[in-house]
């Protein structure tokens, strides 16, 4: 397969996983709203989303969306074996590797990320309230801390290129 063609079937199935469970690239811009516009006055939703778009496009981001979801999938499904499955079934504390996930995503546009995730890791606003509600019967281990990450990348991307400009 094309390297080009093959990068093209991997963002798109990213993106079409990301919506499948409930994540829309506006929830996203959202978080990186929250992340930034004390630091930016003239900060649109339309520069979020820029933002939250170039991440995706990065194939570690892509890799990790379809790694994180899948595992939830199979958590969903009770088809993981134990101790993992229940471990992942209720976001054991400190299980960990839904983190290390995260930190692949967060790391692709510097070390800003790791303080923008931890920041809104902690706060959990907007559709990271709703991705981390047990009540659903969804699990959402692994797309919480991706959703997050993304979000402060896109974040460390938007003040990279702020810091640039200047």
């Amino acid at each position: 397969m094309d390297k080009k063609l093959e990068q093209s079937v991997l963002e798109k199935k990213a993106r079409e996983l990301l919506v499948e469970r409930g994540v829309t690239l506006k929830d996203i811009a959202e978080l990186v709203y929250y992340l930034q516009s004390k630091y930016h006055e003239n900060l649109s939703m339309d520069d979020c989303l820029y933002n939250v778009d170039r991440v995706l496009e990065k194939r570690e981001v892509q890799n990790a969306i379809l790694t994180g979801i899948q595992l939830d999938k199979l958590a969903e499904k009770k088809m993981l074996e134990e101790p993992l499955q229940t471990t992942i079934e209720i976001d054991e504390g400190l299980y960990g590797v839904d983190e290390i996930i995260a930190f692949s995503i967060v790391n692709v546009y510097g070390s800003i990320g790791f303080t923008n995730y931890g920041y809104i890791d902690k706060q959990k606003p907007g559709i990271l309230q709703r991705l981390n509600d047990k009540s659903t019967g969804e699990c959402h281990t692994f797309l919480d801390d991706i959703v997050g990450a993304i979000a402060a990348a896109a974040s460390s991307r938007l003040a990279h290129a702020a810091e640039d400009a200047k």
